[in-house]
């Protein structure tokens, strides 16, 4: 069963030359723009590569979108037609994609081709626009379309029906300040998608909600489900709710697609981010359900393009997938232990049994890291409960594995085992991966020995009434006074791009016994943050957990169930309408107070660190945050040591402040902003702009 199709991704990160000279009393101290690239499939990428300083005046949209409809051709079903259409805000100057393999592009609006599958961006065109066909059929291992004809189908259109891999397509930017990258993914006409995976045809779709995480179920009118969407729903629901592994997407997307197509071994397949397909005729009640198996490669973050495993540790990809599908399958009660005992029981097999997982050249049979790959992370689950008396589980390596940035490598698994449960377990996890010993299945009492210890319960939550941001209390609101339609009144809070968000989270123990928790959070899909500690039963400890979002957009905050909702702006979402200081005359020495009046820039809440300017530079920096339509006011206290008239600057409206008497100490007595060199600036300044224009 070929049941996760891998994503390839690759990254182009433009680096901008912009004019040189291009400075103003406006921009000084603004962000560096830096190079943002978007993988295949829509997942994202923060660079921290910057680009050179360019002084630009920020608009209020700090988000780059791009929309893409999918549409069936019944009449030409080797293909499938997709039309990309991008939004491109102010701080974007310049933008290139480069489209899939096997896209035939039919029209383009607003960009240039410059190869066979890249076009700029014209600068000019608002919405700029590509429609192309992308093949529909594909088999194999799904890196590219239509290869491996002797493998069965991963994706397929018969015409009255179509299962298909929405295209990726790579993003490399030019822009003078961050911005956040988003994707919206919709069919034209009877269909479903959840933006990785898209259905072409009539169907019927089911949800559930469990703790935040929404499971969309899609049926087709073509299927015949073989268990009810209520059942496949309350088993994903149990799923989630006893997988403690860190990383939940927000939303679950599942098609039931019909099983008289050659599928050849594959019975679902997990695609993107947290799509999959499934054949109608699955059951609940087999020894590894494929719904449930496919759940659990949505859990597994590591092993997706943007983190990755290394190939000595590709086997825990699919081996733990069918272990857990089997273990949850035991624990709700859909099968008997005998049932679960010859699941594993097939890893002691030849040829499985004589492969060495961490070495696929070894293997003689395909599917060996199902087989025996199941049968060893069973084994070092077991052995980490016996050697903790049940406080440490695989569940706690998978967390540790989900929590990386960086491919993981065998070293990485290993030591997370180790820590877990010791170096005899570890040594144990070395024994069967990297030899081909291969260890007996247990028995139920065995099991019962193991898994059926009492475990420590632990329940997290969000003080959300002393969160801060950038060191200060911040605002925050309810869903419902921003005018949102959330399903649930979630807190909201705005955050400025850059600045760090502290958590203050708690942590109890329910259960009936002593254990070791790992209080995590998670922000935007992936941890970025945690702590662990042990407590006793009835005990309770609070941490402080933070996150700093580099890049614009909208992001699920997560500590345990408990969630918010942070929407991350830049510079520009926040506007000066006015700016005054206090009071109108001092002497050298002596302070004004200045006064700018702000609100959100756009319909969205605003957030930024304003800053106070003088030729001296920055001299107050005051993080804010606004809802739509509210207006309010901001003060800082500037000191001047000498006689003057001195320009204050935030954003792009100023005030002067007299001292004493004399001149005004404005542009022209910045060093090097003489007459002639201000003349210079301002040139380059028009060039700039004119490089650079906008719609």
């Amino acid at each position: 069963m070929n049941s996760r199709v891998a994503v390839l991704a690759f990254v182009i990160l433009l680096v901008a030359s912009p004019p040189a000279g291009a400075v103003s009393l406006e921009s000084a101290g603004a962000v560096e723009p830096s190079a943002t690239a978007e993988f295949v499939q829509g997942s994202e990428l923060e660079s921290s590569q910057a680009l050179a300083s360019v002084g630009t005046s920020a608009g209020s949209d700090d988000v780059f979108h791009r929309t893409t409809v999918l549409r069936h051709r019944p009449d030409d079903p080797e293909t499938f037609g997709t039309e990309m259409t991008f939004r491109v805000p102010d701080p974007v100057t310049q933008f290139e994609i480069k489209l899939e393999r096997g896209a035939t592009v039919e029209s383009i609006a607003g960009f240039e081709r410059t190869g066979e599958r890249t076009f700029r961006w014209d600068e000019e065109t608002a919405e700029p626009t590509i429609q192309y066909a992308m093949p529909a059929d594909q088999r194999g291992g799904g890196e590219q379309r239509g290869t491996d004809s002797s493998a069965g189908y991963t994706f397929v259109d018969t015409g009255e029906w179509g299962v298909v891999g929405v295209p990726g397509v790579e993003i490399s930017l030019h822009r003078t300040e961050p911005v956040g990258i988003e994707k919206t993914v919709t069919v034209d006409g009877p269909g479903a998608t959840g933006g990785d995976i898209a259905f072409f045809g009539a169907v019927r779709e089911y949800e559930r909600d469990v703790d935040g995480e929404t499971f969309r179920l899609a049926v087709p009118e073509v299927a015949e489900l073989e268990e009810s969407p209520d059942d496949i729903l309350t088993a994903l629901a149990d799923a989630s709710g006893r997988l403690e592994v860190g990383m939940r997407s927000d939303e679950v997307f599942m098609v039931a697609v019909p099983s008289d197509v050659d599928w050849g071994s594959n019975r679902g397949i997990q695609y993107g981010q947290s799509d999959a397909w499934v054949v109608e005729n699955a059951t609940l009640d087999e020894r590894n359900p494929v719904w449930v198996h496919e759940y659990v490669h949505v859990r597994q973050r590591f092993s997706t393009a943007a983190v990755d495993t290394a190939p000595k540790i590709d086997w825990v990809v699919e081996g733990q997938a069918d272990y857990y599908a089997g273990l949850l399958a035991l624990e709700s009660g859909r099968i008997e232990f005998g049932e679960f005992s010859t699941l594993l029981e097939r890893g002691e097999r030849s040829p499985y049994a004589d492969g060495v997982l961490a070495d696929r050249s070894t293997w003689d049979d395909p599917e060996t890291d199902y087989a025996k790959g199941a049968l060893v992370a069973g084994e070092i689950d077991r052995r980490l409960r016996l050697a903790t008396d049940g406080d440490r589980t695989l569940e706690d390596v998978f967390r540790t594995l989900n929590a990386q940035e960086e491919t993981v490598t065998e070293a990485d698994f290993l030591q997370a085992i180790e820590d877990a449960g010791g170096a005899e377990v570890r040594a144990a996890a070395e024994r069967y991966t990297r030899t081909e010993a291969t260890p007996e299945t247990w028995n139920r009492s065995h099991h019962e020995a193991a898994f059926g210890q009492s475990v420590a319960a632990f329940e997290y939550g969000i003080e959300v009434e002393s969160l801060t941001v950038a060191g200060q209390e911040w605002p925050r609101w309810n869903a419902s006074a921003l005018g949102r339609t959330d399903s649930e009144d979630r807190t909201v809070i705005a955050v400025p791009a850059g600045e760090s968000v502290t958590i203050p989270t708690t942590v109890a123990n329910a259960g009936e016994r002593a254990g070791t928790y790992d209080a995590t959070l998670q922000a935007g899909g992936r941890v970025v943050d945690s702590r662990r500690g042990t407590l006793e039963p009835g005990a309770a400890a609070t941490h402080t957990l933070s996150w700093t979002p580099s890049e614009p957009g909208e992001y699920t905050v997560r500590v345990g169930s408990e969630r918010l909702t942070a929407i991350v702006r830049s510079s520009g979402s926040v506007a000066v309408t006015d700016l005054q200081h206090a009071p109108e005359g001092i002497d050298a020495g002596e302070s004004v107070t200045a006064t700018a009046t702000i609100e959100a820039a756009d319909d969205r809440p605003g957030a930024a660190v304003l800053a106070f300017r003088t030729v001296d530079g920055v001299v107050a920096e005051r993080p804010v945050a606004i809802r739509p339509g509210e207006a309010m006011t901001v003060d800082a206290e500037i000191r001047f040591d000498e006689d003057g008239r001195y320009e204050i600057a935030v954003h792009d409206r100023t005030t002067t402040a007299a001292v004493g008497g004399g001149t005004v100490a404005g542009l022209e007595e910045v060093p090097g902003f003489g007459i002639s060199t201000a003349l210079v600036a301002v040139a380059a300044a028009l060039l700039s702009a004119l490089l650079a224009r906008r719609r």
